[in-house]
């Protein structure tokens, strides 16, 4: 029997993939490449050119990776009203779910496994913006029900709630989850991350204290960390979780703070240093269970890693 994703982290540090978007711009992908030409329907390129989104994922996993994330961090149903395919969340998320499947199924060396990615819904339903507070909790988990529905169907290890910048929102997503997981009578893992600046506050001023007790105890399996800056700055955050001596943690940063260049977000963190950073939080914090990188990482920072892993887990 196949051994499951907590059963895994129990054991030994996990490692993820790093970015997917920045992996697709060095593609150079021309508006012909989208779904009805759409350019920056990344999620979509999944129809129009899976090929590629296989060969990140391979190139993820062949670098040492445990598990890669589906290309599906816009696939809630407001993120793909913007193109057309709201009507289809289910079957697009399954789909993008089984693309990753079929990766993983390539490699047998070890346990591998497929995380449902869930990014932002787009709206801040606890914002007193006309525009991004426009849409009420309820609303905001009905986005997410069919997305959660899609990536469970299509074999997903864990669902993963990610770069969540308003604890409203990561509420209603876990809600979501759970009620796609009652209706399918199909358990996966919940993994909730949320997204804080360099003061550990997320964007409308949550402090890590209030998100992570907002969330602990709503049924998920793990708590995180992911995107908007580089390891260093998480420590604080990290130091106060691993305290709690509840949850596994996961660390998920970005190759450092980002920099702007020319009107682009540019990390210069190397995988070197992204490994000493992330070697002295795995040693110091003991329930940091999973690593990977977000923005600006790729295979490159995958493969020191696992290097890096390889050592501490002789």
């Amino acid at each position: 029997m196949k051994r499951s994703l907590l059963e895994d982290l129990n054991t030994r540090i996990i490692l993820f993939d790093g970015a997917m978007g920045t992996e697709i711009q060095k593609l150079s992908p021309r508006a012909e490449d989208f779904p009805a030409n759409k350019e920056g329907f990344n999620d979509g390129l999944v129809l129009t050119r899976p090929e590629w989104i296989k060969t990140i994922h391979r190139q993820y996993l062949a670098s040492g990776a445990d598990c890669i994330e589906t290309n599906t961090f816009g696939s809630n149903m407001y993120k793909l009203q913007e193109y057309g395919y709201g009507e289809q969340t289910i079957e697009f998320n399954f789909k993008a779910a089984r693309l990753a499947r079929e990766v993983c199924d390539e490699f047998n060396d070890k346990p591998r496994f497929v995380i449902g990615s869930m990014g932002p819904s787009g709206y801040l339903p606890s914002s007193n913006d006309p525009d991004l507070g426009s849409k009420t909790p309820d609303q905001i988990k009905d986005a997410f029900v069919p997305q959660a529905k899609g990536l469970i169907k299509g074999g997903v290890d864990a669902l993963l709630i990610e770069t969540s910048q308003d604890i409203l929102e990561v509420k209603m997503a876990i809600e979501a989850c759970h009620e796609a997981i009652d209706n399918l009578s199909m358990r996966v893992p919940i993994i909730a991350n949320v997204t804080l600046d360099q003061y550990g506050k997320m964007l409308l001023g949550t402090p890590i204290q209030a998100a992570y007790t907002t969330v602990s105890d709503m049924g998920i399996d793990v708590f995180g960390l992911n995107c908007s800056t580089g390891p260093s700055e998480m420590i604080p955050s990290i130091r106060w979780l691993n305290e709690q001596e509840d949850l596994p943690i996961l660390v998920v940063p970005n190759a450092g703070m980002p920099h702007n260049e020319g009107g682009k977000a540019v990390y210069k963190m190397t995988p070197s240093e992204m490994v000493q950073k992330l070697e002295d939080i795995i040693t110091r914090f003991s329930r940091v269970r999973i690593i990977g990188g977000c923005c600006g990482t790729n295979s490159n920072h995958i493969y020191e890693l696992r290097k890096m892993l390889q050592r501490h887990q002789k």
